[in-house]
């Protein structure tokens, strides 16, 4: 790959309001910066991230997920603006692809019809129905004449509807050339990308126009914007694995986040939530049902269950209003009402409705062990750490404090007492004794 690419994410954000830089803000799960990133890798060995607020937190947010990425710390008291984030930094190649950090849906597709045209400088530009508030682009004879601010254009400037998208591709020389050039004479006192292109033009430099659709370039600026960039992705992410063969029920309804993945046969009913790196294979997830980075085969969950970090079903039936987390169930019915948590379950074992593992003592969690056909009576409690063994049988209302050996029925319960006529008495319904 002969391209290098700078990714410019120093901003503020101020319009996000928020305490979490704007490039670190969640799209379908992960940071709107991680896919300026994706993007970048899919066309460049060279790629650098250039910092300035809150620069050490994003670094170590992206490093997570990131290797052989050239963080570069803008210096922003003298230097602010676009122009000023790509001083001072040497790319490897001839050819410099300037990317932000805040475009999500930038793809490699999207950035190819730049990277095949040859100038000495590449503008993406697209077309809006009403560019108000953008700067406008003149194009004349296949080549960019100027880019005008709308402050500053004519009437007639501003009947143009070509705007500039905010991707440049620039052959290294010209920024060698004209970024020591640069000025911060503007209302901003701010070096600017954009005075590359007047200094190139009047030079006599080759700029090309390359129109790119709006969707893929869109900037995130605000909640509204995040809000509108994460339907987007949620289309897209929906529809590729619709075309690979997941059943959806009303998916507009249903929300997938980025790093999961579906294997075979998979249906997913409306409302659901499938969050981080969850695997769905070959199940059926039922309404209303939220799965977290949970690991799916062969089995059922829902309608409205909680699947949870760590949790493997395998041939496994989760009904309503079960949860489940850090779990590992094995052909085993859950059919309502109860709660599994760092628990270890074999086949052929159900669960009673208002079961619960009493995993933590305040301090510590401890692990439940069941083994295979066993059958748990509703309204059970079972306090960890304990283990219960094959072919067992627990009586509903049991509190299970001890292990289970093989074969046995545990109870535990207070005798039945009765005391005729007490409802009368207690509410002096007037009936008489005897």
């Amino acid at each position: 790959m002969s391209i290098s690419v700078i990714i410019l994410a120093a901003g503020q954000g101020t319009r996000m309001k928020s305490k979490l830089p704007k490039v670190l803000h969640p799209i379908s799960g992960l940071p709107m910066l991680h896919y300026s990133i994706k993007a970048a890798q899919s066309v460049s060995d060279d790629i650098y991230v250039v910092l300035y607020h809150q620069a050490k937190l994003i670094e170590e947010e992206i490093t997570k997920s990131f290797d052989n990425i050239k963080f570069v710390l803008q210096d922003h008291e003298n230097y602010p603006g676009t122009g000023g984030a790509v001083m001072n930094i040497e790319p490897k190649h001839e050819k410099v692809l300037v990317l932000n950090g805040d475009m999500p849906l930038v793809t490699q597709e999207a950035l190819e019809p730049l990277l095949k045209m040859d100038g000495d400088i590449v503008m993406s530009v697209f077309d809006l129905p009403d560019p108000s508030g953008y700067g406008r682009v003149i194009v004349k004879n296949g080549e960019v004449q100027g880019i005008v601010e709308e402050k500053d254009a004519t009437d007639k400037q501003k009947s143009i509807k070509t705007v500039n998208a905010g991707v440049y591709l620039f052959k290294k020389e010209v920024l060698e050339r004209y970024l020591p050039l640069l000025s911060n004479d503007n209302a901003q006192k701010e070096y600017y990308l954009t005075d590359i292109v007047k200094m190139a033009k009047e030079d006599g430099r080759h700029i090309v126009p390359v129109w790119v659709e709006e969707e893929a370039f869109k900037g995130v600026n605000s909640r509204y914007d995040l809000a509108c960039a994460e339907e987007i992705m949620q289309a897209k992410i929906k529809e590729k694995w619709m075309r690979s063969g997941v059943t959806m029920h009303l998916p507009s309804t249903i929300y997938i986040d980025s790093r999961a993945q579906f294997i075979g046969e998979c249906e997913l009913e409306n409302g659901v939530t499938i969050l981080g790196e969850s695997i769905i294979n070959d199940s059926h997830i039922k309404a209303h049902t939220v799965v977290e980075d949970a690991d799916i085969k062969s089995s059922t969950c829902g309608p409205m269950a909680r699947i949870r970090p760590g949790t493997v079903l395998v041939d496994t039936h989760i009904g309503n209003f079960v949860e489940v987390k850090k779990s590992h169930l094995k052909g085993v019915k859950a059919g309502h009402l109860s709660y599994l948590g760092d628990a270890e379950i074999d086949e052929g074992t159900n669960i009673g409705a208002g079961t619960i593992t009493c995993n933590y003592d305040g301090i510590s969690k401890y692990k439940t062990t069941i083994g295979k056909n066993v059958f748990i009576g509703s309204d059970t409690q079972i306090v960890a750490p304990v283990t219960i063994e094959d072919d067992v049988m627990i009586a509903a209302g049991t509190t299970v404090t001890k292990d289970v050996k093989s074969g046995s029925l545990a109870i535990s319960r207070t005798p039945q007492k009765i005391v005729e006529n007490f409802f009368h008495k207690f509410f002096r319904t007037g009936k008489k004794d005897g």
